[in-house]
């Protein structure tokens, strides 16, 4: 299959396109990616206001039904006290809070975060049945606190999917106060252990070895998170350290690890610890929802600078985008039009300029090289095309020479051709005249027989160099005046060839054939004949019909031969429709390439198909302006005329007799 080709216009503008695409694809894409950050970046406050801070609220109200249900079950009451009623109420509140003001933030809070948030309200919502198992003692205090955390590491992996924006100092800072909160979170499991020991007034050695590690935890959560926290952020936390409310706090732990034996009563020391848990709860809380306030108001500014420098961006970007499209596609034209003129000049001298001169050559006309090859001018700047153009004029010159020269050679070859026909028609009308007295002085039956033979064969002869004549572009020399019985023709035509014996005439007496038409209606019609009979077997006969039509005469002639293939048909018949210029490399169908000439020079339709026998039926179709009205007293002699021209002189003398 061939390949599909594309214009140097489309070449051109792919070459264009794909640059200035490139470019408007990383344009489009730097502003859109800054533009997502600078909305990312305002998303913030929103999702501060209505998601982390309510967020916030239930895991404050988790954290204190976890420690109240752990004094609880620490302290075997029988009943659910007042307090941990009203905290269970505050959680359920704090839930539905939470639900009710994240729905307002949902475009804004990126997908993890939201489905993380849909688990915390589902687990939250969830803890009746955990409450049911607390308020029948079906848990220890140990085993409500892990409950609780369970839920309570949702609400902290709600803050671990809140990196929304792409600027790394701001992720920095909020995860170091989402370490903070995390250290908050691991205070408040202690306090929740603590409380139920003090409640059941001994501690466990599994309630130890969880106070232990949880202490440990708390240590590094918060000096990692204080660690990475910049100057502004971490001071209030660094005063905290110093604070007496710390050192109260850490001195408690230090008492608790320290003093405490699993399985024995409390010291007095540590009671005090709910109200140093409390106090350090409380004060941790403000100061990481300060930090969290000024961590959401520090994405404001960073928002409003990046939506600037993308305006600026975005404007200069598109400045450049349209220079550079301009001028590609300016530059594209230019040489678009180069390449389309110079496409034009090609086709104007394949299709036009060459054509008209190679017309010209075959009518005889003289053609100037110089005059038709002018040089091929492509406005504009591109060498390359400049040397196209100059290649194109020196092919234009060379194709026109060519043909001047071919012109001038097929020229010599028809004079030649018309020379040596003219001399051999002249030699052989003068044998045939001299050949004629013979045979009316000799009486010899044998020799008058040979003499009609050497006649027959003059007279095939005499048609062969006409045929030369008409291949030269010339017409014969010999013509009527006056009609000729189409009949008379035929069989002039018939006697013209070898095995004239062979054919049979079907051909009526009247229509007649107009007298300039004759000679080359015979020639054309012995031609076929001819070829009938040599591409037939010679026991078969070759059958000549003809009658008239609406739109003239038609004649049939119908071998019984093996026939011709039906591509080879096909062309011959191209060829006898429109003859093509006579080459001289191709002789092996002269007769053919006679007829078309003859036919194509009287208006005559000569066409092949298979006959019914299995040979070939050549159809002559002789237009209606060729014929005759054969009532004249002149057909008489035309139609004699015609039959002596082709019969031999033995048919003659056998009239006469």
């Amino acid at each position: 299959m061939a390949r599909r080709r594309r214009s140097v216009r489309a070449k051109i503008f792919a070459i264009i396109v794909v640059p200035v695409t490139a470019l408007v694809v990383v344009w489009a894409y730097g502003s859109v990616i800054t533009v997502q950050n600078g909305m990312e970046l305002l998303k913030i406050r929103a999702v501060y206001d209505n998601v982390v801070v309510p967020t916030q609220d239930v895991i404050d109200a988790l954290q204190a039904e976890r420690t109240l249900s752990a004094e609880y079950l620490g302290a075997r009451m029988t009943t659910a006290y007042p307090e941990l009623r009203s905290q269970r109420q505050k959680t359920d509140e704090a839930v539905a809070h939470l639900e009710q003001a994240s729905a307002q933030a949902k475009d804004a809070t990126p997908d993890e975060m939201w489905g993380r948030l849909r688990e915390l309200v589902t687990y939250a919502r969830g803890l009746n049945a955990m409450r049911n198992q607390v308020d029948q003692r079906l848990l220890t205090a140990m085993e409500a606190v892990e409950h609780y955390d369970s839920v309570t590491e949702v609400g902290f992996q709600v803050y671990d999917r809140l990196m929304i924006a792409d600027d790394l100092d701001i992720i920095q800072q909020v995860k170091a106060v989402i370490l903070i909160s995390r250290a908050r979170e691991v205070m408040s499991q202690q306090s929740a252990v603590l409380a139920g020991t003090l409640a059941a007034s001994h501690m466990t050695k599994a309630e130890y070895d969880a106070f232990g590690k949880m202490t440990g935890k708390r240590k590094l959560l918060y000096e990692l998170g204080v660690g990475q926290l910049d100057a502004e952020l971490a001071a209030p936390f660094l005063t905290l350290n110093a604070s007496a409310t710390y050192r109260a706090f850490s001195a408690m732990e230090t008492e608790v690890t320290d003093s405490v034996t699993p399985g024995r009563a409390l010291g007095a020391g540590t009671l005090t610890w709910r109200t140093a848990s409390e106090a350090m709860t409380v004060t941790l809380g403000e100061l990481i929802g300060e930090a969290s306030q000024t961590i959401s108001d520090r994405t404001v500014p960073l928002a409003e600078k990046a939506l600037w420098r993308m305006g600026v961006a975005a404007g200069v970007g598109l400045l450049i985008m349209a220079f550079s499209v301009l001028y590609s596609i300016r530059f594209g034209r230019r040489l678009t039009a180069e390449m389309v003129g110079l496409e034009q000049a090609a086709i104007e001298l394949a299709d036009r300029r060459l054509p008209a001169v190679v017309g010209r050559l075959r009518r005889g006309e003289d053609v100037d090289v110089a005059a038709e090859t002018p040089p091929v001018t492509i406005p504009g700047t591109t060498a390359e095309v400049d040397h196209v153009a100059n290649a194109f004029t020196s092919v234009q010159r060379t194709a026109i020479e060519a043909a001047v020269d071919q012109a001038r050679m097929r020229d010599g070859v028809s004079k030649v051709f018309r020379n040596l026909a003219r001399r051999n028609q002249s030699l052989l009308h003068r044998q045939l005249a001299m050949l004629d007295r013979l045979e009316r002085q000799v009486t010899d039956p044998d020799v008058l027989d040979k003499l009609f033979g050497v006649d027959h064969l003059t007279t095939r002869m005499r048609r062969h160099a006409e045929g030369l004549i008409i291949l030269s572009g010339a017409a014969p020399g010999r013509g009527w005046r006056t009609p000729v019985s189409l009949y008379d023709v035929v069989r002039a035509a018939t006697e013209q060839v070898e095995d004239y014996l062979r054919v049979e005439i079907g051909v009526p007496h009247g229509p007649a054939l107009a007298g300039p038409a004759v000679t080359d209606m015979i020639h054309l019609v012995a031609e076929l004949v001819e070829n009938a009979t040599i591409f037939s077997p010679p026991h078969t006969q070759v059958i000549v019909h003809g009658e008239v039509a609406a739109r003239g005469f038609a004649l049939e002639i119908e071998d019984r031969g093996l026939g011709i293939g039906a591509e080879e048909m096909v062309q011959i018949n191209a060829r006898l429709a429109e003859p093509p210029e006579f080459d001289l490399a191709d002789s092996e169908r002269l007769g053919l390439f006679v007829v078309g000439l003859l036919a194509r020079r009287h208006g005559v339709r000569v066409s092949l198909r298979a006959s019914v026998y299995g040979g070939t039926s050549a159809i002559m179709l002789i237009p209606a302006n060729l014929m005759a009205d054969d009532a004249t007293p002149e057909y008489a002699v035309g139609a004699g005329a015609a039959a002596d021209e082709g019969r031999t002189g033995w048919e003659r003398s056998q009239e006469e007799s």
